[in-house]
């Protein structure tokens, strides 16, 4: 099955579709199953339209409460919606130029899955649950809260390392043109320009190595995936997952 791995919905930079992948047994991801974006918040009626063809049940959204109380939030009458937060507030802009470091993104997925291990079980369990999916599950980039459910999810899966790196990568150029957006749309003001500029290391930052620092984290601490659900208490949910998302090769 030939489809589009990035998935063109108005408003949304990185809206990618999580089939197609190879997991364990020989089987494959299905596609058009289960979704990662940035925010999915201010959305056209033609935006809303491709979410409709897209048959989407479910949205989870990752990110946090001020994040949802300042933007807004996801709402369609025929879609539920789940707020998880993986975060309860964005890192400072302080800290923006450390993200250049692989191994700093990388601590800092470790301890979104520490911190927040309420809230990605809960997340695994709403994926897993009876007629969720489609579905689709967001922060507000896409890239590092989303990065860290899409590696659990694809991890439980039973999808190769490298191939989550893979798609984990694939964020880069997706980031490069929601910071070119961003910059355009605050071009009028100096100071939102230089918060853009302090905030964009942070933004860009969709190194591999970030990726695979964070799954030699799991196996470190979990020994595996399948280790990683036993501590989480999410055994069942992960079999529904698989149950739901992979076919034969």
């Amino acid at each position: 099955m030939d489809l589009a791995r990035h998935v063109e919905v108005a408003g949304c930079f990185n809206f990618r579709d999580l089939g197609g992948y190879p997991a364990a047994g020989g089987m494959t991801t299905r596609w058009r199953r289960l979704f990662r974006s940035d925010g999915l918040v201010g959305l056209s009626d033609e935006a809303m339209a491709s979410l409709a063809a897209l048959e989407v049940a479910t949205v989870v959204d990752l990110r946090s409460p001020g994040e949802v109380a300042n933007r807004g939030r996801f709402a369609h009458e025929t879609v539920r919606y789940h707020h998880l937060p993986f975060t309860e507030s964005l890192p400072g802009a302080d800290e923006a130029a450390q993200w250049d470091d692989h191994r700093f993104v990388s601590a800092r997925y470790t301890n979104i899955l520490v911190d927040a291990s309420a809230a990605v079980v809960s997340a695994v369990e709403v994926l897993a649950a009876p007629a969720a999916l489609p579905a689709v599950f967001h922060c507000s980039v896409g890239k590092d809260r989303t990065g860290v459910l899409a590696a659990v999810v694809l991890g439980l899966l039973g999808v190769p390392d490298e191939v989550i790196v893979a798609d984990y990568a694939l964020s880069q150029v997706a980031v490069e043109r929601f910071l070119g957006s961003l910059r355009t749309s605050v071009s009028d003001s100096a100071e939102s320009s230089a918060l853009v500029e302090r905030y964009a290391p942070a933004l860009l930052s969709a190194s591999p190595e970030s990726m695979a620092g964070f799954l030699a984290g799991v196996r470190r601490d979990h020994g595996s995936f399948e280790g990683l659900a036993d501590d989480l208490g999410i055994a069942r949910a992960a079999s529904q997952l698989r149950a739901e998302l992979l076919q034969a090769g």
